[in-house]
């Protein structure tokens, strides 16, 4: 079943169940991947892989607006945006542990052939396709960075 029907599935689910805040959030990923597939250059079609992009950029705009409401004393706010990031990371894969992560790139840095910090852009292109949905790119970065110097 793809993510879509998933979602369609979850939000008849929420409606019988009246969670109004995961009703909403749901809903909000159904119009993402909708407003993804009706692109200019989508086709109708999204591939998995920007599935999980979609949906990491929305988790990663829910923990920014956390940020900023912690920062500005909002608890009402800042609990509902933590909730709704909850919700839609529940459909990411499991994020890798940090020695699952290292793992990886150290055998990316090996198959590269890198050896400085001058091949870190190489690395990153790398580490980043492979590792796409996986781990954040911050995360990547600050392990490529580690490993190379």
């Amino acid at each position: 079943m793809s993510l879509f029907d998933t979602i369609n599935e979850e939000i008849k689910v929420a409606m019988k169940a009246r969670e109004q805040l995961k009703l909403e959030t749901l809903r909000s990923i159904k119009k993402e991947l909708l407003e993804a597939r009706t692109a200019k250059n989508a086709g109708g079609v999204v591939t998995a892989e920007e599935e999980l992009r979609i949906l990491q950029k929305m988790v990663k705009q829910r923990k920014d607006s956390l940020a900023i409401y912690v920062a500005q004393g909002r608890a009402d706010l800042a609990d509902k945006e933590e909730k709704e990031a909850e919700i839609i990371a529940s459909f990411l894969p499991e994020p890798m542990s940090e020695a699952e992560l290292e793992k990886n790139v150290r055998e990316i840095i090996q198959s590269c052939g890198a050896t400085s910090m001058k091949d870190m852009g190489k690395v990153m292109g790398l580490a980043s396709a492979a590792l796409s949905g996986k781990a954040e790119g911050k995360e990547i970065s600050l392990m490529v960075k580690k490993l190379l110097s």
